[in-house]
């Protein structure tokens, strides 16, 4: 029922920023939730962040500090700014929605996702 088309991913330098765009069709996002996912070459595919459908977020290691996560019901989309990115950072990342109302912080969890965009970071 749900739709997920990533945007914004590209080639930026060691220091950078980028923001990823995820854009939502079919029902409304309201009640799902919804997390960003990367998965580098020879890797497992691992959550990012994730945001609920209360607003509550949960951000990786990884992420805090430097990633935030956001999301926009009304518009159906949901982004990840990105700062600070290191060539560890690179990767084809992922926006994915969920139904379930418990667990999503893996990626078995998750029913819908986007094609994916790759994110490289040059050193």
């Amino acid at each position: 029922q749900v739709q997920l088309v990533e945007s914004g991913g590209g080639l930026v330098q060691a220091g950078g920023s980028l923001r990823l765009a995820c854009a939502a069709s079919g029902r409304p996002i309201n009640y799902l939730n919804m997390g960003w996912f990367r998965q580098a070459p020879g890797k497992e595919r691992e959550l990012v962040a994730a945001i609920t459908w209360r607003d509550g977020v949960y951000n990786t290691d990884s992420a805090k500090g430097r990633f935030t996560i956001s999301r926009d019901n009304a518009k159906k989309t949901v982004d990840l700014q990105m700062r600070s990115l290191s060539p560890e950072d690179t990767a084809v990342y992922y926006c994915a929605a969920t139904s379930h109302q418990v667990l999503y912080r893996t990626p078995e969890t998750y029913e819908y996702w986007g094609q994916g965009t790759q994110v490289t970071v040059s050193s």
